[in-house]
């Protein structure tokens, strides 16, 4: 037979205090007017016999399970975004809260089963979280608790912690100007005329939309601007290839880091040197950048932090329907050329 569990009788009878007396001191009351020996008692006790509270108990008695649920697509099981995990995890056990780690694969079946699961478990709140900044999808079942999206927006539930991508487009072409690079400046992953009409997701277009403004604001065009849908090396090393027998660009601005890693490859079998022939800047911060030599000058994506915050809204409550922008770092590196 298994070992009996200890129970707050149990400690309340070792101790020599009433079961009310025993609760109040372990469950950290300021006002029980207990002594400080009692306390001292009560706390050697549940010491002495390994008591654990029941937290099923005390959820039926508070209405609160001190657990929430953590439900993503592909964040537990890739390296790209596990910064939203472990933002997220911190918080939790700041909170002295117990995280739920739900995977989907973005199945509509599972995510359905996902929330069944955490709801069945009487968790306090719900975190929606996405690898890459996408809408949402929340299945259309009814959920009590109150839930943040996390790298994603949903209509239905309109509190979201997000990178702030517009200023991090502004920042990319900040960056080129400090480097004193006016001219020959090429966009590698998106054309706006050739994509028209085309969705990409909403935090996407706003990097767009932050580069554009900026470039603008400067006075600035692009030499070229490479449209390609995935992100992917193969496509930043074509493209730039192609660029290169057409015309030399003095700065690729790549939409992001695995674009600039084909980038990379392009030019060095062009003969090309990094950042004295062609400067680089880039998107993600992926982990790969900083293995590059030179290392890759990219705007990060402020993942642990973005965690924490929505753990933190999810405690609190919020009450805004605003999304909540997180500003994108600048990790600097040597694919841009120093200014005195």
């Amino acid at each position: 037979m298994g070992k009996k569990r200890v129970t707050l009788a149990d400690v309340a009878r070792l101790a020599g205090l009433s079961t009310t007396a025993a609760s109040m001191i372990l469950t950290g009351r300021p006002d029980t007017r207990l002594s400080p020996e009692a306390h001292k008692k009560v706390h050697d006790a549940a010491a002495s016999l390994g008591y654990r509270p029941n937290v099923a108990a005390r959820a039926l008695r508070t209405d609160k399970s001190r657990s929430i649920a953590f439900i993503s697509d592909y964040v537990a099981t890739t390296r790209f975004a596990s910064g939203l995990i472990r933002g997220a995890l911190a918080a939790a056990e700041d909170a002295k809260h117990v995280m739920l780690l739900l995977e989907t694969g973005g199945e509509p079946a599972r995510e359905i089963q996902a929330v069944e699961a955490a709801i069945d478990r009487q968790v306090d709140g719900l975190i929606f979280a996405a690898m890459r900044a996408r809408e949402v999808f929340v299945p259309d079942i009814s959920i009590t608790v109150p839930v943040v999206m996390l790298n994603g927006t949903s209509a239905r539930f309109p509190v979201s912690v997000l990178p702030d991508e517009y200023q991090g487009g502004r920042m990319a072409v900040q960056l080129l100007q400090d480097a004193d690079i006016a001219e020959g400046i090429v966009l590698l992953g998106h054309n706006a005329k050739q994509e028209e009409g085309l969705f990409r997701s909403e935090t996407i277009s706003r990097r767009f939309e932050g580069i554009r403004d900026a470039m603008a604001d400067a006075g600035l065009a692009f030499l070229a601007e490479l449209s390609c849908w995935n992100w992917e090396p193969n496509f930043g090393y074509e493209l730039t290839r192609k660029q290169i027998k057409s015309q030399r660009p003095r700065a690729l601005l790549c939409l992001n880091d695995r674009l600039a890693f084909g980038a990379y490859q392009a030019l060095a079998e062009a003969g090309l040197r990094i950042p004295e022939d062609v400067a680089l800047v880039s998107f993600d911060n992926d982990e790969i950048a900083s293995y590059l030599r030179p290392g890759l000058t990219t705007i990060g994506l402020p993942h642990e932090q973005m965690g924490r915050r929505a753990v933190e809204l999810l405690l609190g409550a919020a009450e805004t329907t605003q999304p909540h922008l997180l500003e994108m770092p600048t990790i600097m590196r040597g694919s841009l050329p120093r200014t005195l």
